[in-house]
This record gives structure tokens, C-alpha cells and sequence, in this order.
């Protein structure tokens, strides 16, 4: 029995070596080899001063940007340190009265949609930290951007275009955009999306 014991011992600190060590930094230190810029949170940098990450959603909410999908992770949204979905469902009234605020409000902003707004423009992400949209909802928010910038639609519908990024390996999930590195190209900031 006391042989059993020591055996037992030994393998669970064996295994919490290799699986809580040497198993994570070897991963982080092949992942820092293979993919520098997303290992290290894909920061973008304007200037030496950090606007932004590649990876994590952040919050515009002015007129002249465009905007991303709303958050719940944090108690303000957009935590990375709280990642996470609502996980409220389709009858929860607390996410019913929310995504009813959220469509009044982006149809004040854009009355062009009459009630029409994007359902990515409405509706978290399940990380809650999603910095992409769809190119469709950014070719939905054209005309409000293009408005309050005062510049033409086809303009910024170049612009948009020109951020679109194709699935990976050409078929591995969907066309994206990244709303940071657009709003940043808006504003005259070029960042190669790496």
C-alpha cells in the first residue's frame, strides 16, 4: 500500500511538471517563434504610444468611425481580463431591452437603416472581444462614416475593400475586417496587418 502511494505521488508531481511547465512554455516559446506579433497580443503602436490591439475589440462610438460589435465582457464591456459571452438567451429580457437601445440607437445615428441594422452591430461576440465584423456590416455603416467625415462613399468604400481579410487558406472561416486597422487607416495611419 505505501508503494502504491509514493507511485501515485511521484507520477501526479511527474505530470503536474510536464503538464503545468515544461508543456506551457514550450508551446508559448514555439508560438513566440512561429507568430511573434499575436504571442505578444498583436499591440499597434502609433507614434511609440499604444492605440490598440490586432486581436482585442475596442470601443467607437463616434459618429466618423466605424463601429464593431458591442461587448459584455467587463462591467463596461471591451475587459480583456473578463472575457466572456453574456450568456443571456433570446428571451432574457435584459438582452431583449438591450439589443432594442442598441437598434434605437444605431438608428438615430444611421436613420438610414430604418430599423434594418446589422445584427453583428447588436449582438456580442461569445469572447465578448471580437475586433472584427463582417464586410457587409461595414459596407452597412459607408454612408453614416462617409457623412460625418464629408468625404464620398466610394472613398471609403475603397477603403473597406482594402481591409477585407480573405479566410485563411483561402476556405478556413469567413471574410473579416479588422474595425481598429480600418478606423486607424481613416485617420491616416497605415499598420500592415500581420
Amino acid at each position: 500500500m505505501k508503494k502504491r502511494i509514493i507511485r501515485s505521488l511521484l507520477m501526479t508531481l511527474f505530470l503536474s511538471i510536464l503538464l503545468c511547465g515544461v508543456y506551457p512554455l514550450a508551446v508559448t516559446l514555439m508560438g513566440k517563434m512561429v507568430f511573434p506579433q499575436k504571442v505578444n497580443g498583436g499591440f499597434v503602436n502609433i507614434q511609440e504610444k499604444t492605440v490598440g490591439a490586432r486581436l482585442i475589440a475596442q470601443s467607437f462610438q463616434d459618429a466618423k468611425y466605424f463601429h464593431g460589435r458591442p461587448s459584455a465582457a467587463g462591467a463596461n464591456g471591451y475587459d480583456a481580463s473578463a472575457s466572456s459571452g453574456s450568456n443571456l438567451g433570446p428571451t432574457n429580457k435584459k438582452l431583449i431591452e438591450r439589443i432594442q437601445g442598441s437598434v434605437k440607437s444605431l438608428t438615430k445615428e444611421s436613420p438610414e437603416w430604418e430599423g434594418r441594422v446589422p445584427t453583428e452591430l447588436v449582438t456580442t461576440s461569445a469572447s465578448g472581444l471580437d475586433p472584427h465584423i463582417s464586410p457587409e456590416t461595414a459596407k452597412a455603416q459607408v454612408k453614416r462614416v462617409a457623412i460625418a467625415r464629408g468625404v464620398s462613399e466610394d472613398t471609403l468604400l475603397a477603403v473597406v475593400n482594402s481591409h477585407i481579410e480573405e479566410p485563411k487558406l483561402g476556405f478556413l472561416g469567413d471574410p473579416v475586417v479588422n474595425v481598429l486597422l480600418l478606423n486607424l487607416a481613416l485617420d491616416g495611419h497605415h499598420v500592415v496587418n500581420k
